[in-house]
């Protein structure tokens, strides 16, 4: 039987936020010369399915990518990373809001090419869906982006 998420302890946003990276190199490349936009999306996929399997303390699978927005293109030999937390979550789902940015290493710049919103499931012992522990927002910025997720969620809804 699954828990009841109001008997799981709360988590804060800061304690499942995740940072994944990757070194771009030509086997990542497109027929552009730029970074597969494929490559971006496994790797947004991979953060956020960190963070919502550390939020939940369970396997989680995604289940919508709601949005990405390609702002520029990422660059081969630049360092790629996704930054992650989570902005809402329902009795099963989470939303995460991820966002890619490239690093030159030599100069040190830092591009912001991409942001994203990803949803998962979290599943029990049978793999269905199953509660997942509330957020606890510990300021007025996160408890905007929860409102925000929350409208998100209403939008989802209604389009399916």
């Amino acid at each position: 039987m699954s828990e009841n998420p109001e008997t799981q302890p709360a988590r804060t946003v800061a304690e499942t936020a995740q940072t994944v990276t990757l070194f771009t190199q030509p086997e990542h490349s497109n027929s552009l010369g730029n970074v597969h936009g494929g490559v971006v999306l496994k790797l947004c996929d991979e953060c956020g399915g960190i963070i919502a399997a550390r939020h939940a303390r369970r396997p989680a699978v995604t289940i919508t990518v709601d949005s990405v927005h390609f702002h520029r293109p990422v660059l081969l030999g630049r360092l790629l990373l996704v930054h992650g937390h989570i902005t809402w979550v329902g009795r099963t789902s989470m939303e995460v809001e991820l966002r890619v940015e490239t690093e030159d290493l030599l100069t040190g710049e830092v591009t912001h090419t991409n942001s994203a919103y990803f949803v998962y499931v979290a599943l029990d012992e049978e793999r269905r869906p199953t509660p997942v522990p509330r957020l606890l927002l510990q300021n007025e910025e996160e408890r905007r982006r929860f409102a925000q997720g929350e409208a998100r969620q209403r939008a989802r809804l209604a389009r399916s």
